[in-house]
């Protein structure tokens, strides 16, 4: 039972009239007959004009005066979908309140003909208050009946309830929210449901008449409880073997006793006592046990004592001092100082860990300027491998210029990339309207030091530099204008690139020789000079991206492409961690022949990336029918299996078992052929990661990507070029199953970002990316999931299906 379960409103508190909806009217009136013949007569059959009277009805009696709806005279369906509110309030009611409903049609004339009425309990067995829509069988010509029991029940018996009955009561929960939505199978699951109603009245006919209605819902549950009951006096419990529903007001609350003994248990007069105290055999294996836990794990009022226990004989161990912070009380002003001085004496963390106490978990200031001095130990590097998540951890600061921001800043002062990157990260995150004060804050010291920098080894001073990278945004701005017009154009792609060139050319001709050279957005070590009109050209997809070649100050180029309405942020984290990924793979000397390209979003709708020259499996298996025969043109070896050189192969296979590893962990979804692709020398990679951390368009999509053509061209499922394919997504899985707290406090750190697929459900996201790594395993059981996962996905039939369906779509379009 859910901690939901308990949360309550009690009916006598609720001082708001009775609200209800009345929607429609299911099924088919009964004909009118001529009352002289009985013969049906089309000439004497006249328009219904209907309408529903609503009065409720409290232990028998009515109870204040009844409502009517409007007329009604459309015809089938008749939907009134009208609010009533009747002059009684939810704190009058008793638990056999009734509401009465009774169908009346006035186009007999001076007598009204009476449809049918029907009768529904406001409370339930349980005590709780009905929510959500009712749909009422009506008793056909017999006035709802208010008397307790009454003889017209609008709920269907329980022996005459099918399989509709069934699935409009789960509606009605999914309609609440209390089931999960999912796109795909909604979809289907509504078909399926309108194909049971059909079958259902083809079955009964137009035997019975429907009223729907809709009861108001509240934020919790609503409890009946009488004004001035003694809500702790139960009821008198029979001989019957019955459950008795007890609702508990202090669950959730501080048990006085527990605190007291909590507060005399970690009182500063025992730190002298525990400062010798050491753990036991079992009291030490509990305490390894907690520190194995990921940093996604909630510490048990047990452990949490625990730790605090022997947190003295734990300081020389790192791995403890974030679970040691968590345990602490920080509102005890006393334990919060203590905690302190016992955190500067502690064994240095590492980076790591650093990252975990810049979460949202940790307020104290204290504590997150402790995370940055740690920081300080980083290379430049490896700092701008997290360099995204830290400028989103601002996010959790106490204030405006913390330790973190002014870290941030003077780091980016002695880096020129950091500094490109850092201005890039901050100024897209000046469109969240909350925290735009604070990254602006940021952006401010970032321009305020710069500025003052004195002339480097290249002459340049701080404030050239700063205007070189304001520059950048100018020629943003620009590009975005460039992919307008581009758009605008009617035609065909052609068109489009002779508008581009044209424009390139013309109205905007400085874009092809900058006034000042400014450093490439994606690259800041590169300095471009401007763009080669005649090597531009754009891509034939839904937003037409923009390929630009510009021309780079050693009289080289760098090829990039230009994104306008698509949101590029997501990308840029996965690249990111493709990026880390692979740095943590070569520590381990596992080089798997990855392509994080470079990313960089410069707003919510709009970004840069690398081109890579490459195509689309989808097209090579078009062109060449396989991979082998594509890979044969460029690096052939008649001597060599396959016809390939073994350095080529052996690219192909390495880059298949990383990303099948990566796109695994990270959850990609919508994995086609047209998002896979590959170079001429061999290396696979993906793009286009519009679903993260397990949302997929497509259904039943399998753990990885990894398509029949891919194995054939390792020779096979059989070949030992597929069990050495294998063997590196095993050793791969293993390697990063290393670094899991690492990745898991990244992602933790982008909890308060507006990435759409993190926004969502923060914590289940990386809930669902904790369970990918498989924390509960040794590596050896890993070995044996991993193979399994790799079997599960080549053997998948219904991705082969989607994937035939997806060709036959972009082959149309």
């Amino acid at each position: 039972m859910g901690a939901s379960e308990f949360r309550f409103f009690l009916s006598c508190d609720i001082n708001s009239p009775v609200t209800f909806r009345i929607e429609k009217l299911d099924g088919n009136l009964p004909v009118n007959k001529s009352t002289d013949s009985g013969v049906v007569s089309v000439a004497e059959e006249k328009k219904p004009e209907l309408y529903i009277e609503c009065a409720l009805y409290i232990d028998g009696a009515p109870f204040g005066l009844p409502m009517r709806t409007r007329l009604k005279t459309t015809g089938p369906p008749y939907c009134w979908n009208e609010l009533m509110t009747l002059s009684s309030k939810y704190r009058d009611l008793t638990a056999h309140s009734q509401l009465a409903i009774t169908v009346w049609d006035v186009s007999c004339g001076k007598t009204e003909g009476l449809i049918g009425g029907a009768t529904v309990l406001l409370f339930n067995s349980k005590g709780q208050m009905k929510s959500g829509k009712q749909k009422l069988r009506l008793w056909q010509g017999k006035e709802a009946d208010g008397s307790f029991p009454t003889s017209t029940p609008g709920k269907v018996p329980r022996h005459e309830r099918g399989e509709l009955e069934r699935l409009e009561k789960l509606m009605n929960k999914y309609e609440r929210g209390q089931i999960k939505s999912i796109d795909w199978l909604d979809r289907l699951m509504l078909k399926s449901l309108d194909k049971i109603k059909e079958q259902e009245s083809s079955k009964h006919g137009s035997s019975h008449l429907f009223v729907v209605i809709d009861f108001c819902s509240f934020e919790h549950r609503v409890v009946f409880q009488e004004s001035g009951a003694n809500l702790f006096i139960t009821a008198p419990i029979g001989s019957t073997n019955e459950f008795v529903t007890v609702w508990d007001t202090e669950l959730g609350k501080t048990n006085p006793s527990e605190n007291k003994q909590l507060k005399l248990a970690r009182s500063l007069d025992r730190g002298i006592i525990d400062r010798d105290l050491k753990p036991s055999n079992i009291e030490r294996k509990s305490i390894q046990r907690v520190l194995k836990y990921p940093p996604t794990r909630t510490l048990s009022g047990d452990e949490r004592q625990l730790l605090w226990k022997f947190r003295f004989s734990l300081m020389s161990e790192k791995r403890a001092l974030t679970k040691f912070l968590r345990c602490v009380e920080w509102s005890d002003v006393q334990e919060a100082k203590q905690a302190v001085q016992l955190m500067y004496k502690w064994e240095m963390i590492d980076v790591c860990d650093a990252l975990e106490l810049l979460s949202p978990l940790f307020e104290s200031e204290e504590v997150r300027a402790y995370a940055v001095s740690v920081l300080e130990r980083a290379d430049d590097e490896e700092l701008q491998c997290y360099l995204l998540q830290l400028v989103q951890a601002l996010r959790f600061e106490r204030s405006d210029r913390s330790c973190l921001s002014q870290f941030l800043v003077q780091r980016a002062l002695q880096n020129v990339e950091l500094a490109s990157f850092l201005r890039w990260y901050v100024a897209v995150e000046l469109h969240d309207h909350v925290y735009a004060k604070r990254f602006y804050s940021t952006y401010e010291l970032l321009e305020e030091n710069m500025i003052k920098l004195p002339p480097g080894d290249n002459g340049e001073d701080g404030y050239k530099l700063w205007q070189s990278l304001v520059r950048q945004t100018e020629v943003t701005a620009q590009l975005c204008s460039i992919t307008r017009e581009v758009r605008n154009v009617r035609g065909n792609t052609q068109k489009k690139i002779e508008k581009l060139r044209q424009l390139l050319g013309g109205l905007l001709s400085e874009l092809t020789y900058f006034e000042e050279p400014i450093r490439s957005p994606l690259t800041p070590s590169v300095i471009i000079k401007g763009i080669v009109a005649g090597e531009s050209t754009l891509f034939k997809s839904q937003m037409h991206p923009l390929r630009l070649t510009f021309r780079t100050e050693d009289e080289g180029s760098c090829k990039i492409i230009f994104k306008k309405g698509d949101d590029l942020r997501q990308d840029q984290l996965v690249v990111q961690m493709v990026w880390l990924m692979d740095r943590l793979l070569k520590l381990e000397n596992l080089d798997l022949c990855l392509t994080p390209y470079k990313v960089l979003a410069t707003g919510h709708d709009e970004g840069m990336l690398e081109f890579i020259p490459s195509r689309s499996l989808a097209q090579i298996l078009s062109e060449h029918r396989s991979i082998t025969s594509y890979l044969q043109k460029f690096h052939p070896d008649e001597h060599a299996p396959f016809g390939i050189t073994a350095t080529c192969l052996d690219t192909f296979i390495k880059s298949c078992a990383g990303y099948s590893v990566i796109t695994y962990i990270l959850g990609i979804g919508d994995r086609h052929l047209d998002n896979l692709l590959l170079t001429d020398d061999g290396r696979l990679f993906h793009v286009d990661f519009a679903f993260i951390l397990g949302r997929d368009p497509k259904p039943f999509p399998p753990p990885m990507k990894l398509c029949k053509e891919m194995v054939e061209a390792m020779g096979g499922a059989e070949s030992q070029y597929y069990t050495r394919f294998k063997s590196y997504c095993c050793e791969a899985y293993n390697i990063l199953r290393k670094s899991s707290n690492l990745i898991l406090n990244l992602f933790h750190l982008m909890a308060g970002s507006t990435i759409p697929d993190i926004a969502s459900d923060p914590e289940k996201g990386i809930l669902k990316l904790q369970e990918k790594f498989r924390l509960d395993m040794d590596d050896e059981a890993c070995i044996h999931f991993f193979q399994d996962l790799i079997n599960e996905s080549v053997s998948a039939l219904f991705p082969q299906m989607v994937e035939t369906i997806h060709r036959w779509a972009q082959y149309w379009r």
